[in-house]
């Protein structure tokens, strides 16, 4: 179970990659992309097909990302997921986010097997501050009926 201590971690440092940017910031991780912009996040966008995404120099692979770049976003068609994981864990990412609809059972076992914190099944834009729009009242909603993730304290 997530939680929100692997969150703050994870968003914290406010500084990640993002695999499955598309260049048209209409399509779903475009428009995640922009918003994550706009909240202050350093974003370093991965795609094979692109030079540069709203104005950010995009990277081919996660290969190809700067070796400070510790965590990475995954908004990847399903297919794709898994292949991103392993990739990630040879480059050396030290956490993972996988977004709703694009995990699966063998990427999540890749990760654990690896031993990369990962968080998946929770949408990321509930937890990027400022929480806006439809994500604040599914935020509500959330922590109205339980289902959001509880800040877990050390026995010491």
């Amino acid at each position: 179970m997530t939680t929100l201590n692997e969150i703050n971690k994870f968003l914290g440092p406010k500084k990640m990659a993002m695999v499955g940017v598309s260049r048209n910031p209409k399509k779903f991780g475009g428009a995640i992309f922009k918003e994550l912009k706009e909240k202050g996040f350093d974003l370093y966008p991965v795609n094979p097909n692109a030079d540069e995404i709203q104005g950010v120099k995009c990277y081919k692979s996660v290969e190809e990302l700067p070796d400070h770049v510790t965590h990475l976003f995954v908004v990847t068609p399903r297919q794709e997921t898994l292949s991103v994981v392993n990739t990630a864990s040879s480059k050396g990412i030290k956490m993972i986010w996988i977004q709703q609809k694009s995990d699966t059972p063998e990427a999540v076992k890749a990760a654990a097997d690896a031993g990369i914190p990962l968080i998946y099944k929770k949408c990321i834009m509930m937890f990027a501050d400022p929480v806006q729009s439809f994500h604040k009242f599914h935020r509500f909603w959330v922590k109205a009926f339980g289902g959001y993730p509880r800040m877990v304290r050390s026995a010491n």
